[in-house]
């Protein structure tokens, strides 16, 4: 089903090595079959314009966000700072945080979830497993911790934080549990959000600058546009 029209993101940290985003629901963060505009399109337009700078514009893709996702977005200016945050990625040395509304309320309401997961190319889904078997076969091991925040009606928010980075891990981890996030029907919502969103949000990228050697702490504030992340404005 085809993604309806959404606003354009905006620059939520720069200096000359790191740049990062608050990426709207519906933005691809890079090229696909689609060539549909991407979030990276965005930001080499925003940089040549910014400093004025002849030809084309390079830019690292250090982090992606599924298309339905919103929140912090982040990219290297450098080449230098490009291969070591992508080492960062790679040893989970970024401390992530995410927002997330289900309907269900998780029991116990903080803990930590772990399992095998398990990317099926042909559907672009993941599986969730929880112990090893011949369907499992090649599975990676996936780990977040959660925290339930708050509620509004039927609306529950809970905070996550993946200690791994699998493609579509917090997805799949909370449909295995019995708490689809909402919107999300690929992964057993019972209904879309009228604009093809999901309600995950990336809320916060923590991490120690790869050139400055300095902490960084990135924050993308929830859409003033969707009234169901409204309900929790009061939190931010």
């Amino acid at each position: 089903m085809k993604q309806l029209p959404v606003f354009d993101p905006h620059v939520i940290y720069e200096d000359n090595h790191l740049i990062a985003i608050n990426k709207p629901s519906g933005w691809l963060s890079q090229g696909d079959e689609t060539g549909d505009m991407t979030a990276a399109d965005w930001v080499k337009k925003y940089i040549k314009k910014k400093y004025n700078k002849p030809g084309d514009v390079w830019l690292g893709i250090v982090h992606r966000l599924d298309r339905p996702v919103s929140g912090v977005l982040l990219f290297a200016r450098t080449s230098k700072a490009a291969s070591r945050m992508t080492e960062l990625f790679k040893k989970n040395e970024i401390k992530k945080t995410y927002w997330a509304i289900t309907e269900e309320r998780p029991d116990p309401l903080e803990g930590t979830l772990k399992g095998l997961l398990l990317r099926d190319q042909e559907s672009r889904k993941s599986k969730i497993y929880f112990k090893e078997s011949n369907r499992s076969k090649g599975a990676k091991l996936v780990e977040l911790s959660y925290q339930f925040l708050a509620e509004h009606g039927a609306h529950k928010l809970i905070i996550v934080k993946p200690k791994t980075g699998r493609t579509h891990q917090i997805r799949a981890q909370f449909s295995a549990e019995g708490m689809p996030i909402r919107g999300d029907i690929k992964y057993g919502f019972g209904s879309y959000n009228k604009d093809r969103s999901i309600h995950l949000h990336s809320r916060k990228l923590e991490f120690i600058h790869p050139v400055k050697k300095e902490p960084i702490s990135i924050l993308a504030k929830i859409t003033k546009r969707d009234q169901i992340w409204q309900l929790f404005r009061h939190l931010e």
